[in-house]
């Protein structure tokens, strides 16, 4: 069994070393069961250190020119060599016990992909509400988190990986496309919640409410436009870190 842990990156050079060390660390639960783990950072046109940073941690590095998350994770991917796909955030940490409650779901035979819970690094009132009520909409609708996906790699490619149409909530997208693979396979999507990934909560420091807001409110009342704009989603692509 092989697992290739796939790090999409855009200008992540203030955050990404952390990174890597983390994926490496948490790692180990995989080869504790004696399989092979490979890194793959996807470079996503950085104008930063963040190819060479990568490639100092002895991950696989590829580049992919077209700035979008969508294509990044899907380059990732196609340079992957594992039976198992893990999609980790540059901004995100996985910790060894959550690596080791994959490959438990793995193990079992059961499941086609699944994804965890998220808690945020900073945590205020606004950070809970918000991570309360994704937990709830992620857990309900088996909804997977783009900071944390694991997914069989030939289940993946049957569906032709995440969607080039879509520059933000690719990860929603890909969530429904897999859930109807997998009751056809008799299998099932899982939400893991014993162990979160911890994410950044940068974009709260970065961003004004108003801007946030905007794009809130752009989803709510024309979501398939908005998901399909790059502009309109300015704030996964206009490289502020």
């Amino acid at each position: 069994m092989q697992i290739s842990v796939i790090v999409p990156a855009f200008n992540e050079e203030k955050l990404l070393a952390a990174t890597l060390a983390e994926i490496q660390a948490a790692a180990q639960s995989f080869g504790a069961r004696g399989w092979e783990f490979q890194l793959v950072v996807c470079d996503n046109n950085s104008t930063d250190r963040t190819a060479e940073i990568a490639r100092n941690t002895g991950a696989t590095v590829v580049f992919e020119p077209f700035n979008q998350i969508a294509r990044a994770r899907n380059t990732g991917a196609a340079a992957a060599t594992g039976d198992w796909l893990v999609f980790v955030d540059a901004d995100s940490h996985p910790s060894a016990a959550l690596f080791a409650d994959v490959a438990e779901k793995i193990s079992s035979g059961k499941v086609l992909a699944g994804g965890a819970t998220v808690q945020m690094d900073e945590l205020n009132v606004t950070t809970r509400l918000l991570m309360v009520l994704w937990t709830c909409i992620s857990r309900l609708g088996k909804l997977m988190a783009g900071s944390f996906i694991f997914v069989e790699a030939a289940a993946f490619r049957q569906i032709g990986g995440f969607s080039h149409e879509h520059f933000a909530a690719e990860e929603i997208d890909l969530s429904q496309r897999l859930k109807k693979l997998a009751r056809a396979a008799g299998k099932k999507i899982v939400i893991l919640h014993r162990h979160s990934i911890v994410t950044s909560a940068r974009k709260l420091k970065l961003y004004t409410a108003r801007e946030m807001l905007g794009v809130f409110l752009g989803s709510l009342f024309n979501y398939r436009r908005t998901v399909r704009s790059r502009e309109a989603t300015f704030y996964w692509y206009d490289g502020r870190r």
